[in-house]
C-alpha cells in the first residue's frame, strides 16, 4: 500500500494476533539505519501497533491513537474510527504521511489518513512497499501450515524482505491474544 522504507504484517491464528515489521530507515536509495523499532505495545501491552511512513509522522499518529484508546477505555474500534475522522479533520495530522496497523488481539484494523478503518477479508494484512509481498506469504502459510502466527508473521517478512529493497531482516514481532 504504497510508502517505501517499510513493512509491517498483521496475522490471526488460533485466538492469537502478531504484528511484525522490519527495521530499515531509508531516505532516498541509502539506509539510514536497520535496527528501528516500528512496532509498538500501547495500554499496557494489551494493543499492538505498527506503522509505515515518515517516522515523526508515525510518533504523532502513536500518540493520537493511545489519546483515543485512553478515551474510550480500550474499546479499539471507537478508537480507530475516532482517530480516522480527528486524521481527516485536523488541517495539522491531515498532512501526516503514514499508516497504521492496529489489534487488540481480537480485531485488527488498517488506519489511513483517508480516513479508511479496514479489517482484512483474511487472517492477514500488510502495509508499506514490501506489504504486498509479506501479505502473499502469510496467505500461503495461512492456507497449507500448522505454524503460530508469530512464525507466519516472521517468515512472511524474510520472503518480503528477500524480494523488496526497502525491507530487511532485522525483524520485531509483537503477539497479543486476544479475549474470549
Amino acid at each position: 500500500m504504497g510508502f517505501k522504507g517499510t513493512t509491517i504484517l498483521a496475522v490471526r491464528r488460533n485466538g492469537r494476533v502478531a504484528i511484525a515489521g522490519d527495521g530499515q530507515v531509508t531516505a532516498g536509495d541509502a539506509v539510514m539505519k536497520g535496527n528501528a523499532r516500528k512496532i509498538r505495545r500501547m495500554l499496557d501491552g494489551k494493543i499492538v501497533s505498527g506503522f509505515a511512513g515518515a517516522t515523526a509522522d508515525a510518533f504523532t499518529l502513536s500518540e493520537v491513537i493511545e489519546k483515543h484508546l485512553k478515551k474510550y477505555n480500550g474499546d479499539l474500534t471507537r478508537a480507530a474510527v475516532e482517530m480516522a475522522k480527528e486524521w481527516r479533520i485536523d488541517r495539522n495530522l491531515r498532512r501526516l504521511d503514514a499508516m497504521i496497523l492496529i489489534t487488540d488481539g481480537n480485531k485488527i484494523f488498517l488506519i489511513s489518513g483517508v480516513g479508511d478503518v479496514l479489517e482484512p477479508e483474511y487472517d492477514a494484512i500488510a502495509i508499506g512497499s514490501g506489504g504486498n509481498f509479506a501479505y502473499a506469504a502469510a496467505r500461503a502459510y495461512l492456507e497449507s501450515s500448522d505454524l503460530s502466527a508469530v512464525e507466519i508473521a516472521k517468515k512472511s517478512l524474510e520472503i518480503a524482505a528477500d524480494i523488496c529493497i526497502y525491507t530487511n531482516r532485522s525483524i520485531l514481532v509483537e503477539e497479543v491474544q486476544g479475549t474470549v
